[in-house]
C-alpha cells in the first residue's frame, strides 16, 4: 500500500530552517537574523525588487492578487497576507476585494511599520510568526505568501498553519522564487551572484542582505518539489504557473476539507 503523502516529511523545506544563507546556523540563530534583516531593508525593499526584477515582480504579484480576488468565497470573507511586507499586495488586494477583510501579517516590525503607513486604515497589520498565526483555525477564505516562505523559520511547519486557518475548500495562493530552465539557469546564476549585491550595496548600503537574499533563492526548491510539500501540508489541487523561464513560480492550493 502506498504512503498517504499528507504523511510524509517534509524533507525539500526542512534543512532551509538550518542555515542563513549557504551557512550552517541554528534555528534562533537564523529567526533573529532575518528579522533583523528586513527591519533594516524595509524602507528600500520595494526599490531594490524593482531594480533586482527589472520591475517583473510587478507582473508576478499581478497575476498573484488576480489568482487570491478570483477564489471562492473572498469578496466578503477573510483574506491574509502573509509575509505582506511593505503592503503592496494587501492594497492592491484591497483595490480588488473592496469588501473583504485584508489582514496584512509580517514577523518584521519594520515592514509592518511602513506597511502601516501606506495602509491608511485600508487594511489591519500585525506582527506574526508565520509558524504560529493567532488566526482561530478554519478563519480564513485565502491566504497570500509572496516571496515569504524561504525566509521562515520553519517553513513546513508555516504550510501546516495555512492549512489550519484556510476554511475546508479555501486557498492558498504561494509565489515564490523556483529553479530556472537549465538553458537559462547560468545567465541568471551570473546575475544573482554578482550583480544583485552590487545593487543592494549601491541602493540600500546592504550588500550583505542582498547576498543572504541571492543565496536563499538559490537554495529554495523547483516548482515540483514545493507542490510535493503543500500536498504533504494539507493541500489538494496544487495548480503551477511558472514566470521567466521557471524563475519564479505560482502555486495555488485548496485546503482539503
Amino acid at each position: 500500500m502506498s504512503e498517504d503523502p499528507a504523511l510524509k516529511r517534509l524533507d525539500s523545506l526542512a534543512p532551509l530552517g538550518g542555515t542563513i544563507g549557504a551557512a550552517r546556523a541554528e534555528r534562533a540563530e537564523r529567526k533573529a537574523f532575518v528579522r533583523d534583516l528586513f527591519d533594516r531593508v524595509a524602507p528600500r525593499y520595494d526599490l531594490m525588487n524593482d531594480l533586482m526584477s527589472f520591475g517583473l515582480h510587478r507582473l508576478w504579484k499581478r497575476a498573484a492578487v488576480l489568482a487570491a480576488a478570483s477564489a471562492p468565497g473572498v469578496e466578503e470573507g477573510t483574506v491574509i497576507d502573509l509575509a505582506g511586507g511593505t503592503g503592496d499586495l494587501a492594497l492592491a488586494l484591497r483595490h480588488r476585494l473592496p469588501h473583504a477583510r485584508i489582514i496584512l501579517a509580517d514577523a518584521s516590525p519594520g515592514m509592518v511599520s511602513v506597511a502601516k503607513e501606506r495602509a491608511k486604515g485600508g487594511f489591519e497589520c500585525i506582527v506574526a510568526e508565520a509558524e504560529d498565526l493567532p488566526f482561530g483555525s478554519g478563519s480564513a477564505e485565502a491566504v497570500m505568501l509572496s516571496f515569504g516562505l524561504r525566509n521562515m523559520t520553519d517553513p513546513p511547519q508555516a504550510l501546516r498553519e495555512v492549512a489550519r486557518i484556510l476554511k475546508p475548500d479555501g486557498h492558498l495562493i504561494l509565489l515564490e522564487f523556483s529553479k530556472p530552465s537549465a538553458w537559462f539557469a547560468p545567465f541568471y546564476d551570473l546575475f544573482s551572484r554578482f550583480a544583485i549585491p552590487a545593487l543592494g550595496a549601491a541602493v540600500s548600503g546592504n550588500r550583505g542582505a542582498y547576498r543572504y537574499l541571492v543565496e536563499s533563492i538559490r537554495l529554495f526548491p523547483d516548482a515540483d518539489s514545493i507542490t510535493r510539500e503543500l500536498q504533504a501540508a494539507g493541500f489538494a489541487d496544487v495548480t503551477v504557473r511558472r514566470f521567466m523561464f521557471g524563475v519564479a513560480a505560482l502555486h495555488v492550493a485548496e485546503a482539503r476539507a
